[in-house]
C-alpha cells in the first residue's frame, strides 16, 4: 500500500524556518519521481519542488533560494527546508510520487507574527 506521511508543519514568524519530512512507503522508492506541492484554501494544488533522477527542481520562483528539497532513498524520506519564511507561504503542504499520482494528507504551515 502506498503511503505518504507528512510532518513538521507548524505555526512560525516571518523570517523563521521549517523543515517538513516525509516518510513514504509501499513502492518503489528509489525510482519515483517525488513532489512537494502546497494548496491554499479553495485553490489548486501547486508543485514547489520535486526530485527525479538525481535532480532536484524548483518550481516557484518564489521557492528558489529559499527552500530545499531533499530525498533519502535509503531511509525513504523526503524533506523539504523552508528559510526566511513569508506570509504568502502559510499553506497546506503535501509530498507525494507525480508518477503515481500518490499523496499524503498534508501538513499546515502557518506564517504569522
Amino acid at each position: 500500500q502506498v503511503q505518504f506521511v507528512e510532518s513538521g508543519g507548524g505555526l512560525v514568524q516571518p523570517g523563521g524556518s521549517l523543515t517538513l519530512s516525509c516518510a513514504a512507503s509501499g513502492f518503489d522508492f528509489s525510482s519515483a519521481i517525488l513532489a512537494w506541492y502546497r494548496q491554499y484554501p479553495g485553490k489548486d494544488r501547486e508543485k514547489v519542488a520535486s526530485a527525479s533522477f538525481g535532480l532536484i527542481r524548483y518550481h516557484m520562483d518564489s521557492a528558489k533560494g529559499r527552500f530545499i528539497m531533499s530525498r533519502d532513498n535509503a531511509k525513504q524520506t523526503v524533506t523539504l527546508l523552508m528559510t526566511n519564511l513569508k506570509f504568502e507561504d502559510t499553506a497546506t503542504y503535501y509530498c507525494g510520487a507525480i508518477d503515481l499520482n500518490r499523496w499524503g494528507q498534508g501538513t499546515q504551515v502557518t506564517v504569522s507574527s
